[in-house]
């Protein structure tokens, strides 16, 4: 073997271990969905009580969809709880709609020209509840709906447990919808249900996912929220694992929403997420590995390998182009390995990709039309071009109003 065959090996092996550990967490996590039991986690010894509940709904000009938001909320409020909304920025009817909806709900307005984002709206809101602070507050997207029974649900997650607890968050397609939504509401469900509910089986924690969050009033009222991240739940959870609160997946309560309608408001919503994913995955896993070495605490191991996978696609993408150059390589130096290895990678995460299918995924999309998911992974390629080129570094509201 050359000198440059050598070093084309080392470079493609180096390349190989990161995606490794992202097949092999993936894995782990779909097969602990699928048949382990959960073991129940310790429960606080403080045995707290409920107490008063604030629902808190950031809302930028949800003219359109607030009261119906607020409608699913109300039923489930007791006597003394609350919504609180934050109408940020509204040019429309938001904040009137929203008053009118009952004698729990309280509307305050924010204004501001440059500090513009769904952290500075939780900021305010919070600074809000200062004056007659909560028991827990749980946070709610304005486009979101609550299910039944979802806010007691929450609360006794967060009082049991003495953590934050995160809904199973599911955005919808239309039941007209074509193939390529039914395949995002897949991959929104293996991101979202089928992995944190593994790693709950696992005793190991979850992300947060922006709405359906809960938290005592400790926990919230000095989180430095007034920031325009484009992944600010994510980083709040972070910080509270940090902390010794990671965040508790409760599927028992669930919060659904629905994909926007048109292709650019699509764009707009993925490139944010994945964007907001990806530049996590850099900024934040060394701290949270540091943190899990000087705490001796392996939930924060667990939440930096959930991290460390990245968004399906682009998994999938790398996945696909390391398998054909190690294939070449193979054939370069006349040695099976790379290509067998890369090969076996690719093996595992599609078996992996089979099996939260077979668990959640059935009803959505028949198996044939798997084999249209190379086509769903092309189309995503340019959000993760942007990401080197042009990356998305604003919070921008999804447009859901056009049709």
């Amino acid at each position: 073997m050359n000198g440059l065959a050598f070093a084309a090996c080392w470079i493609l092996a180096l390349a190989t271990l990161p995606l490794a550990l992202a097949v092999g967490v993936f894995a782990l996590q779909i097969v602990a969905a699928a048949w382990s039991r959960a073991p129940a986690p310790a429960r606080s010894r403080q045995h707290a009580v409920r107490g008063r509940v604030a629902v808190l709904v950031p809302a930028h000009d949800e003219a359109a969809g607030i009261a119906h938001t607020l409608a699913t909320v109300l039923p489930q409020l007791r006597e003394h709880d609350r919504i609180v909304v934050v109408a940020d920025n509204c040019s429309d009817d938001t904040a009137a709609i929203a008053r009118g909806a009952g004698p729990q709900v309280q509307v305050v307005e924010r204004t501001h020209e440059t500090d513009r984002g769904k952290g500075f709206a939780l900021a305010f809101g919070v600074d809000a509840l200062h004056a007659d602070p909560p028991g827990l507050v749980v946070i709610l997207d304005a486009d979101c709906e609550l299910a039944p029974g979802a806010l007691d649900a929450l609360s006794d997650s967060v009082v049991s447990y003495d953590r934050p607890a995160q809904a199973l968050y599911l955005m919808n397609a239309r039941p007209d919808a074509r193939l390529p939504r039914r395949l995002a509401q897949f991959a929104w469900r293996v991101r979202n249900w089928v992995r944190p509910a593994g790693w709950r089986r696992l005793g190991l924690p979850c992300q947060l996912m922006g709405t359906g969050m809960a938290f005592t009033w400790p926990m919230l009222r000095g989180a430095p929220l007034a920031n325009a991240s484009i992944v600010e739940d994510m980083k709040l959870g972070i910080d509270l694992a940090i902390a010794g609160r990671p965040p508790l997946f409760c599927p028992r309560a669930v919060v659904t929403s629905l994909f926007p309608d048109t292709a650019a408001a699509t764009r707009t919503q993925r490139t944010r997420w994945e964007h907001g994913h990806l530049e996590m995955i850099v900024r934040e896993v060394p701290g949270l590995l540091a943190a899990a070495w000087r705490q001796r605490d392996l939930r924060l191991v667990g939440l930096a390998l959930d991290l460390c996978v990245p968004p399906l696609a682009l998994l999938a993408a790398l996945l696909v182009a390391g398998t054909v150059l190690a294939g070449l390589l193979s054939w370069w130096i006349a040695d099976i390995g790379p290509g067998l290895a890369y090969g076996l990678l690719l093996a595992c995460f599609g078996a992996a990709v089979l099996l939260a299918w077979w668990v959640r995924g059935r009803e959505l999309v028949r198996l044939f039309e798997l084999l249209s998911i190379p086509l769903y992974i092309a189309a995503k390629l340019p959000v993760y071009a942007r990401f080197v080129v042009r990356r998305e570094r604003r919070w921008v509201r999804t447009d859901r109003d056009s049709g």
